[in-house]
């Protein structure tokens, strides 16, 4: 089974009944922590669960040391996921507003965790749903527990303390911010501007359309083998700001069918926690 697919719409609604799927609401607004529960409350997919990025799917950030989304306990998340009635046969769709990143953050946590196939994004998020006029509710769906084993897989991710010693070899760094954001021009969020140095910017809004949808993964493949310039998709190291937009870029490297690449989950927010470790400004 493929490690990233994604679902239409109607393709989603024909499963909305079938027991083994399940269906996660991740909306969240950086600007506004409690958006996400509230716009839950106000209407989500039926049958559909809540997933908080910073109460279910981030740990608690310790100033001057982490980044500002650091990945979540792992048993602690274990024992969320199995409160959404997780099992090990399980089908389940992630979907936010539309543009996946949120979504793409809990795909890649479930893949840390040991899940490796039967995982969705919904394409196009909930403004997809809306656009094909399906049905919303504000009825919580009734509990279940699952019963899903799974263990971090720390293959997959890499620490700065780690990547501050391969920054003499050609590493492929993919950013996954804007490009004013990645030069330095402006920084809205974090105190420090810039990014990695040798990094290359790929923004994980160039992985969808103009309607919001990935691309297909043939278009995928061929930005991706791109960006990377001959290096191995394997030996990738993905970030962004906080850890949350970079797993948009390896959710879509995966749909493309490339190799999973790591994931700097510290991002450029932890980065800049250590002022020894170098910064670079301006284009690649």
């Amino acid at each position: 089974m493929p490690l990233a697919q994604v679902v239409s719409p109607q393709q989603l609604a024909n499963q909305l009944q079938a027991p083994d799927w399940i269906v996660i609401d991740c909306r969240f607004s950086l600007d506004d922590p409690t958006y996400g529960r509230r716009a839950y409350e106000e209407g989500h997919l039926p049958g559909a669960r809540f997933a908080d990025l910073e109460q279910d799917l981030s740990g608690p950030v310790i100033p001057g040391r982490t980044g500002r989304h650091p990945l979540p306990d792992a048993e602690r998340l274990l024992s969320r996921v199995r409160e959404w009635g997780l099992e090990e046969h399980s089908q389940v769709v992630l979907y936010d507003d539309g543009p996946g990143a949120f979504a793409a953050r809990a795909w890649w946590l479930l893949v840390w965790l040991g899940k490796r196939d039967g995982l969705y994004l919904l394409d196009g998020g909930l403004r997809a749903w809306r656009e094909a006029a399906m049905p919303l509710t504000t009825e919580r769906p009734a509990a279940r527990r699952g019963g899903f084993q799974g263990a971090p897989d720390e293959r997959l991710v890499i620490s700065s303390e780690q990547l501050a010693t391969r920054l003499d070899a050609p590493v492929p760094l993919l950013d996954a911010r804007a490009l004013p954001r990645f030069r330095g021009d402006q920084e809205p969020i974090d105190p420090v501007a810039g990014h990695i140095p040798g990094a290359r910017c790929a923004p994980f809004t160039d992985n969808l359309d103009d309607s919001g949808r990935f691309l297909s993964p043939e278009r995928l493949a061929q930005r991706f083998t791109a960006l990377l310039e001959g290096q191995r998709a394997s030996d990738a190291i993905a970030y962004c700001g906080s850890g949350v937009t970079a797993c948009h870029n390896l959710f879509a490297m995966a749909l493309a069918g490339l190799p999973l690449a790591r994931l700097h989950a510290g991002s450029w927010s932890e980065w800049i926690t250590d002022p020894s470790r170098p910064v670079a400004r301006g284009s690649e």
